[in-house]
Order: C-alpha cells, then sequence, then structure tokens
C-alpha cells in the first residue's frame, strides 16, 4: 500500500498542539494544505466533513468529504475519503517525547485498483503539502 509521511518536533504540550489541529475553523490562519468548507460540521468520530486540500501554492482546491474514523483526544485523528476505486486515510498523531515538546505525525496511506494510476501524479505534490502543514502547525503553535 503506498502511503506518504512526515514528522516534525514542536516545542510545546500535546494538548496545546491537539487544539490547534482539531480547531478547522482557525486553519485559515495558518494553515495552506487543508481548508474547512463547512465550520457547522465539527470534527467528530463517525462524521463526515466537508474539506478542501491544495497540495501546492496556487493550484486550484480539491474538495472532498472525508469520514472521521477515529478521533482520540490529544492522540489520534484518522478520516477516510473514497472515489470508486481510490481510498486516501489521513492520520494525523502526537506523540509526548519529553516536557512541553510533541512529535507531530502526519501519514496518508493509498489503497484501491486506481491507485497506481492516481498516486504517481499527486505523490510528489500531496507529500510537499503535508510537510508544508507540518512546518505551518509548528510555527503556529510555538509563535
Amino acid at each position: 500500500m503506498p502511503s506518504l509521511y512526515t514528522k516534525i518536533d514542536i516545542n510545546a504540550p500535546r494538548g496545546a498542539v491537539w487544539k490547534v489541529l482539531v480547531h478547522k475553523e482557525a486553519w485559515k490562519y495558518w494553515n495552506t494544505f487543508l481548508y474547512d468548507c463547512d465550520s457547522r460540521r465539527s470534527l467528530e468520530q463517525g462524521r463526515e466533513v466537508w474539506l478542501s486540500l491544495r497540495r501546492v501554492p496556487g493550484e486550484e482546491q480539491t474538495e472532498f468529504q472525508p469520514r472521521i474514523t477515529l478521533l482520540q483526544p490529544e492522540l489520534c485523528l484518522k478520516w477516510v475519503s473514497s472515489i470508486p476505486g481510490f481510498v486516501n486515510e489521513h492520520v494525523f498523531e502526537l506523540q509526548e517525547i519529553g516536557p512541553d515538546r510533541t512529535r507531530y505525525i502526519h501519514q496518508e496511506n493509498f489503497s484501491g485498483v486506481l491507485t497506481r494510476f492516481i498516486f504517481p501524479f499527486i505523490r510528489q505534490d500531496e507529500l510537499q503539502g503535508i510537510r508544508r502543514m507540518a512546518r505551518e502547525l509548528k510555527w503556529y503553535v510555538e509563535r
């Protein structure tokens, strides 16, 4: 199964990082990868939300409606979006690595019969986007 992965260490407690990560209504202040399209839909396990992403600056946004499959406060957020033949799972994980230090991990897993056709076209730009989001989250939380 193809996947993308990035991690970054943030000088802040896990609770502070989590609060920023799940407050999607405030993403517009720091996040240039993911965008909230409907602030009325909070991040709750089992709920579908309406989001968009921009893999690289200047690119058109791609809208999608993932379903939250796991929400463990201060630990993990997972969602899955799919179209026939292509499934994309985002995993956001927070690990406490010391006093007031958190490791942020963002992983994307791809599956389905169309993955071998779609993944090569989005791989580099998608990786650039999740790395950019990690840097922006670090900057915003630490400021």
